[in-house]
């Protein structure tokens, strides 16, 4: 019995050491690594985008660097962080937010998630492997 209670225990926490990874990079990224994306980002090469949202509490215009592919009427963004960060809570509050994408602005709305698989098919195999291999499950679609 204990031992059982031990392996529970230990899946528990190979999650949240995941997760502990994950937050630390995400963390990382935000002061460091997109200080420098946001100035590649959205240009004519590459799938990174920049995002701008409203804050929802405060309404200050923040601009991200974001992995973003387009899609028939709008484009789908890779969650890499999960569902639960603050830039996706606020364009789902906003109801939508613009987008930079090979130097053109889009106006985008209704945001919604979807499942990966009908995320990971909206992007090239290459970056569609490198998903897969980040063990990225979570999608956002946004509309035109």
């Amino acid at each position: 019995m204990a031992r059982g209670r031990r392996s529970a225990n230990k899946g528990n926490c190979a999650v949240t050491l995941k997760q502990a990874v994950r937050d630390r990079i995400r963390v990382m990224n935000k002061h460091c690594t997109n200080k420098l994306l946001i100035h590649i980002a959205g240009k004519r090469f590459g799938h990174f985008a920049v995002l701008t949202h409203a804050g929802r509490k405060t309404g200050k215009l923040y601009r991200i660097p974001i992995i973003a592919e387009p899609v028939e009427n709008g484009f789908i963004f890779a969650l890499t962080y999960g569902k639960k960060v603050d830039w996706a809570a606020n364009v789902l509050a906003a109801a939508g937010c613009s987008l930079l994408w090979k130097n053109a602005e889009y106006a985008l709305c209704n945001p919604e998630f979807i499942d990966r698989q009908t995320g990971l098919k909206a992007f090239p195999a290459l970056i569609r492997a490198g998903l897969r291999l980040a063990g990225i499950q979570d999608f956002l679609r946004l509309s035109r």
